[in-house]
């Protein structure tokens, strides 16, 4: 059920607009604007109505702080106040607000409006996931990780985390495509993704397609050996599906992986270590393929035998 938050100083306009839309929603009703900016940072909304005439902090002020915070920006805000004129609504509408609803309403007009901007909201959700999803694998794509790497990092900074950075990279996919076509060789990025992805299902994984058959794959919070021994894991599941590959010396689809671990601090660069873990991967390649080698940070390398 959907979440919506009633911010309100007027009791009774707040338990009117809950019981309107009780029915079909979850409703959290607050009465100050302190108050509910703290709400809305904490709980997962699909909506807001907020007032605009409250003391202290009035419901134009408190769009402005909605959307300029990161965790609240997206939440879609329906004003709702007495002040009818043209330059109050242009003025919320020019804020963010989505809708602007004047009072007296009718209890049918707020639940249309209301049911409309949820719609709207999961629409936007789902177009949103689209966009961060790669269409081949149904895996994080490269702008997923861009996001994601982009605040992780500067988290482990911050908590003194570790983090591992794995490129991976199918053997010898140009002479698989050569030999097989190219939906034969779709097939073989889907079930590559689809065979790691099992083994990196946990909240401190995260898995995307980096380009062509290039993937990459972040552990946070893993010493160096354990995060060594599960992608050699990975990497015997990935040879285990038997993929034939005549061109390979193998003979079967492999991939070989590099890796390397980290606990970064300020003034680290991420791309530093991308480079370096890239370097694993070209080590690995020139190594044989269909291994996987490692480095703990403080120039100690292994290599899967």
């Amino acid at each position: 059920m959907d979440k919506i938050l009633i911010i309100d100083d007027s009791t009774v306009q707040a338990n009117f607009l809950e019981s309107i839309l009780s029915d079909d929603y979850e409703v959290t009703k607050t009465h100050t604007a302190k108050d509910g900016l703290h709400l809305a940072q904490i709980e997962d909304y699909s909506l807001i109505l907020l007032d605009v005439i409250m003391p202290d902090m009035d419901g134009f002020m408190l769009l402005k702080e909605l959307q300029e915070t990161f965790i609240t920006k997206n939440i879609p805000v329906i004003l709702i106040t007495s002040l009818s004129d043209i330059q109050s609504e242009e003025k919320g509408l020019v804020l963010g607000a989505v809708d602007y609803i004047t009072k007296p309403f009718h209890p049918l007009i707020v639940k249309a409006r209301v049911n409309t901007h949820i719609k709207l909201w999961h629409y936007r959700k789902q177009i949103e996931k689209q966009a961060l999803v790669d269409e081949l694998t149904g895996i994080a794509n490269r702008r997923s990780y861009d996001n994601f790497i982009m605040t992780k990092w500067q988290e482990a900074i911050r908590l003194k985390h570790s983090v591992s950075i794995c490129m991976f990279d199918i053997d010898n996919f140009k002479l698989y495509n050569d030999t097989y076509g190219h939906p034969a060789g779709d097939k073989v990025i889907a079930a590559v993704a689809k065979t790691a992805s099992s083994y990196l299902k946990r909240t401190t994984d995260f898995f995307a397609r980096y380009g062509g058959e290039e993937f990459i794959a972040i552990i946070l919070g893993s010493e160096a050996k354990p995060a060594f021994e599960h992608l050699k894991k990975i990497r015997g599941a990935i040879e285990n599906l038997k993929i034939p590959h005549k061109a390979s010396k193998h003979n079967h689809v492999t991939v070989s992986i590099g890796g390397i671990t980290v606990v970064p601090e300020h003034g680290y660069s991420y791309d530093t270590y991308l480079k370096l873990s890239d370097t694993m991967l070209y080590d690995a390649k020139r190594l044989g393929r269909n291994m996987v080698v490692w480095s703990s940070g403080n120039a100690e390398q292994w290599i899967e035998k």
